[in-house]
């Protein structure tokens, strides 16, 4: 098993959630985040003054999935997040040692 993160623009969550939803994706938690990477941020003008947003909106994904789903994930992530600009986000892959629904007990892939 295989937690996936991608932080991603906001604006492409909803693109997001329909590719993987099309591939079989069914559990999906969503945190709102801020953060920067090469961008750096960017100046903005408010009320005549000038000043720097170091950390910019966006979205974190998280998904629990089996092993054999992870490159159509990733492949879904990509297709659907990219946008062709700085800042499109990035995806991490790690291994998920167990997964235990708390409703049944069920535990492993039968958990997800």
């Amino acid at each position: 098993m295989k937690l996936v993160t991608a932080i991603i623009k906001p604006f492409k969550m909803d693109d997001v959630r329909a590719a993987l939803s099309e591939i079989g994706v069914q559990g999906i938690t969503v945190t709102e985040v801020k953060g920067f990477g090469r961008q750096k941020g960017h100046t903005e003008l408010y009320r005549g003054a000038e000043y720097v947003v170091d950390f910019l909106p966006k979205v974190k994904l998280e998904i629990a999935i089996a092993d054999d789903q992870v490159d159509a994930t990733i492949d879904a992530i990509v297709k659907s997040a990219n946008t062709g600009k700085i800042g499109d986000g990035k995806i991490f892959v790690a291994d998920l040692e167990q997964v235990i629904r708390i409703r049944t007990g069920e535990t492993g892939e039968d958990a997800i």
